[in-house]
Protein backbone atom coordinates (compact mmCIF):
# COMPACT_ATOMS: atom_id res chain seq x y z
CA UNK A 1 0.00 0.00 0.00
CA UNK A 2 3.04 2.00 0.21
CA UNK A 3 4.08 4.55 -2.85
CA UNK A 4 7.40 5.51 -1.07
CA UNK A 5 9.56 4.91 1.76
CA UNK A 6 11.76 7.49 2.62
CA UNK A 7 13.77 7.26 5.30
CA UNK A 8 17.15 8.36 7.45
CA UNK A 9 18.27 5.15 9.67
CA UNK A 10 21.34 5.48 12.39
CA UNK A 11 24.56 5.04 10.31
CA UNK A 12 26.04 3.19 12.71
CA UNK A 13 29.11 5.46 13.09
CA UNK A 14 29.24 6.53 16.95
CA UNK A 15 31.64 4.11 17.78
CA UNK A 16 33.91 4.53 14.99
CA UNK A 17 33.81 8.71 15.07
CA UNK A 18 33.90 8.49 18.48
CA UNK A 19 37.40 6.51 18.78
CA UNK A 20 39.38 9.11 15.97
CA UNK A 21 41.38 11.04 16.82
CA UNK A 22 38.92 14.26 16.65
CA UNK A 23 37.11 16.51 18.89
CA UNK A 24 33.66 15.53 17.43
CA UNK A 25 32.00 14.59 20.73
CA UNK A 26 32.92 18.08 22.26
CA UNK A 27 30.24 19.91 19.96
CA UNK A 28 26.74 18.84 21.91
CA UNK A 29 25.45 16.76 24.33
CA UNK A 30 23.40 14.90 21.74
CA UNK A 31 26.05 14.27 18.85
CA UNK A 32 25.96 10.82 17.77
CA UNK A 33 29.13 10.73 18.56
CA UNK A 34 28.75 11.57 21.70
CA UNK A 35 25.72 9.06 22.80
CA UNK A 36 25.20 5.37 22.94
CA UNK A 37 22.06 5.60 20.34
CA UNK A 38 24.43 4.94 16.73
CA UNK A 39 27.03 2.39 18.76
CA UNK A 40 25.56 -0.73 17.37
CA UNK A 41 28.14 -3.19 16.05
CA UNK A 42 28.32 -4.23 12.71
CA UNK A 43 26.88 -7.56 12.44
CA UNK A 44 24.17 -6.00 15.16
CA UNK A 45 23.37 -2.93 13.14
CA UNK A 46 23.29 -5.11 9.40
CA UNK A 47 20.99 -7.49 11.18
CA UNK A 48 18.42 -4.01 12.00
CA UNK A 49 19.14 -3.50 8.45
CA UNK A 50 17.68 -6.69 7.04
CA UNK A 51 14.72 -6.61 9.17
CA UNK A 52 13.89 -3.10 8.14
CA UNK A 53 14.28 -4.40 4.47
CA UNK A 54 12.17 -7.21 5.24
CA UNK A 55 9.22 -5.67 6.47
CA UNK A 56 9.42 -2.56 3.97
CA UNK A 57 9.28 -5.49 0.99
CA UNK A 58 6.30 -6.39 2.64
CA UNK A 59 4.53 -3.27 2.49
CA UNK A 60 5.28 -1.28 -0.66
CA UNK A 61 4.02 -1.58 -3.73
CA UNK A 62 5.29 -2.91 -7.05
CA UNK A 63 7.33 -0.30 -8.89
CA UNK A 64 7.30 1.75 -5.22
CA UNK A 65 10.49 3.94 -4.53
CA UNK A 66 12.71 3.50 -1.44
CA UNK A 67 15.20 6.93 -0.77
CA UNK A 68 17.51 5.54 2.00
CA UNK A 69 19.80 8.19 3.30
CA UNK A 70 22.82 6.50 4.36
CA UNK A 71 27.05 7.29 5.24
CA UNK A 72 29.31 6.27 2.60
CA UNK A 73 31.08 3.95 3.89
CA UNK A 74 27.78 1.31 4.60
CA UNK A 75 25.97 2.04 0.90
CA UNK A 76 27.37 -1.57 -0.45
CA UNK A 77 25.79 -3.34 2.44
CA UNK A 78 22.58 -1.48 2.19
CA UNK A 79 22.25 -2.50 -1.61
CA UNK A 80 23.25 -5.64 -0.92
CA UNK A 81 20.95 -6.35 1.80
CA UNK A 82 17.97 -4.57 -0.75
CA UNK A 83 18.93 -6.38 -3.36
CA UNK A 84 17.56 -9.92 -1.44
CA UNK A 85 14.33 -8.27 -1.15
CA UNK A 86 13.82 -7.36 -4.59
CA UNK A 87 14.62 -3.81 -4.55
CA UNK A 88 16.03 -2.66 -7.67
CA UNK A 89 19.14 -0.70 -6.96
CA UNK A 90 18.46 3.00 -8.99
CA UNK A 91 21.75 5.16 -8.23
CA UNK A 92 23.73 6.45 -5.07
CA UNK A 93 23.55 9.89 -5.14
CA UNK A 94 25.38 13.01 -2.72
CA UNK A 95 23.22 15.30 -0.73
CA UNK A 96 26.38 18.26 -0.42
CA UNK A 97 25.83 21.20 2.77
CA UNK A 98 26.47 24.71 1.89
CA UNK A 99 27.75 25.76 5.09
CA UNK A 100 29.31 22.06 6.57
CA UNK A 101 30.40 22.44 10.83
CA UNK A 102 33.83 23.09 9.82
CA UNK A 103 35.34 20.45 12.37
CA UNK A 104 38.68 19.46 12.56
CA UNK A 105 39.42 21.77 8.98
CA UNK A 106 42.89 21.81 10.40
CA UNK A 107 43.08 17.92 10.29
CA UNK A 108 41.56 16.63 7.27
CA UNK A 109 38.70 17.08 4.97
CA UNK A 110 35.60 18.91 5.93
CA UNK A 111 32.86 16.74 6.41
CA UNK A 112 29.93 18.32 3.30
CA UNK A 113 28.55 15.50 2.21
CA UNK A 114 26.13 12.30 2.74
CA UNK A 115 24.74 9.43 0.64
CA UNK A 116 21.36 8.46 -0.49
CA UNK A 117 20.54 5.20 -2.36
CA UNK A 118 17.23 5.18 -4.81
CA UNK A 119 16.13 1.61 -5.17
CA UNK A 120 12.48 0.95 -6.93
CA UNK A 121 10.88 -2.23 -5.76
CA UNK A 122 10.69 -5.45 -8.40
CA UNK A 123 10.17 -3.27 -11.28
CA UNK A 124 13.01 -1.46 -13.05
CA UNK A 125 11.55 1.93 -13.02
CA UNK A 126 8.71 3.91 -10.72
CA UNK A 127 7.15 7.31 -10.80
CA UNK A 128 9.84 10.20 -11.36
CA UNK A 129 8.06 13.55 -11.97
CA UNK A 130 10.63 14.82 -13.74
CA UNK A 131 8.76 17.77 -15.96
CA UNK A 132 10.54 17.40 -18.50
CA UNK A 133 14.07 18.47 -16.54
CA UNK A 134 17.00 16.55 -16.27
CA UNK A 135 17.48 16.03 -12.21
CA UNK A 136 20.58 15.40 -11.20
CA UNK A 137 22.09 12.75 -8.39
CA UNK A 138 23.83 15.77 -6.59
CA UNK A 139 21.51 18.04 -4.30
CA UNK A 140 22.33 20.39 -2.55
CA UNK A 141 21.19 23.17 0.52
CA UNK A 142 22.27 24.28 3.47
CA UNK A 143 21.88 22.99 6.57
CA UNK A 144 18.91 22.45 8.67
CA UNK A 145 17.73 25.97 9.63
CA UNK A 146 17.12 27.36 12.87
CA UNK A 147 13.36 27.93 11.98
CA UNK A 148 12.85 24.02 11.48
CA UNK A 149 13.95 23.19 14.58
CA UNK A 150 11.49 24.18 16.78
CA UNK A 151 10.94 21.21 18.94
CA UNK A 152 13.51 18.56 20.62
CA UNK A 153 16.96 18.00 19.64
CA UNK A 154 17.58 15.74 16.99
CA UNK A 155 21.04 16.25 15.79
CA UNK A 156 20.95 15.18 12.26
CA UNK A 157 17.13 16.49 11.34
CA UNK A 158 17.59 17.34 7.60
CA UNK A 159 16.03 20.09 5.60
CA UNK A 160 12.84 20.87 4.30
CA UNK A 161 14.37 21.81 1.15
CA UNK A 162 16.15 18.33 0.92
CA UNK A 163 13.28 16.35 2.14
CA UNK A 164 11.27 17.86 -0.28
CA UNK A 165 13.17 17.31 -3.22
CA UNK A 166 11.95 13.57 -3.10
CA UNK A 167 8.94 13.55 -2.04
CA UNK A 168 7.92 15.96 -5.39
CA UNK A 169 9.82 13.68 -7.61
CA UNK A 170 8.63 10.04 -6.08
CA UNK A 171 5.18 10.73 -5.28
CA UNK A 172 1.49 12.51 -6.37
CA UNK A 173 -1.40 13.86 -4.33
CA UNK A 174 -3.14 10.95 -2.41
CA UNK A 175 0.04 8.81 -2.29
CA UNK A 176 1.19 7.38 0.67
CA UNK A 177 4.61 7.41 2.37
CA UNK A 178 6.52 5.49 5.04
CA UNK A 179 9.30 7.06 7.68
CA UNK A 180 10.09 4.09 10.06
CA UNK A 181 13.04 6.37 11.46
CA UNK A 182 10.86 9.23 11.47
CA UNK A 183 13.06 11.41 13.82
CA UNK A 184 12.48 14.88 13.74
CA UNK A 185 9.23 13.93 11.60
CA UNK A 186 10.22 16.27 8.64
CA UNK A 187 9.09 14.38 5.72
CA UNK A 188 5.90 14.42 7.73
CA UNK A 189 5.37 17.38 7.77
CA UNK A 190 6.25 17.99 3.95
CA UNK A 191 3.82 15.11 3.10
CA UNK A 192 0.85 16.78 4.95
CA UNK A 193 1.86 20.05 3.27
CA UNK A 194 1.63 18.78 -0.36
CA UNK A 195 -1.58 16.61 0.09
CA UNK A 196 0.03 13.06 0.72
CA UNK A 197 -0.79 10.75 3.21
CA UNK A 198 1.75 10.18 5.70
CA UNK A 199 2.77 7.27 8.54
CA UNK A 200 6.10 7.26 10.67
CA UNK A 201 7.30 5.60 13.27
Amino acid sequence: SVDLILTDPPYNLGKFMHDRATNMGKLRENHFSATNWDHLNHSKWTEKMDQFLNESSRIIKTGGSLIIFMSLMKIETIIQLAEKYKFYYKTTGVWHKKNPIPRNMKLHFVNSTEGWIYFTFKNKTGKFNYEGKMVHDFIETGLTPSTEKKFGGHPTQKPEALIKHFVCLLTDTGDLILDPFMGSGTTGKIAVELGIKFVGI
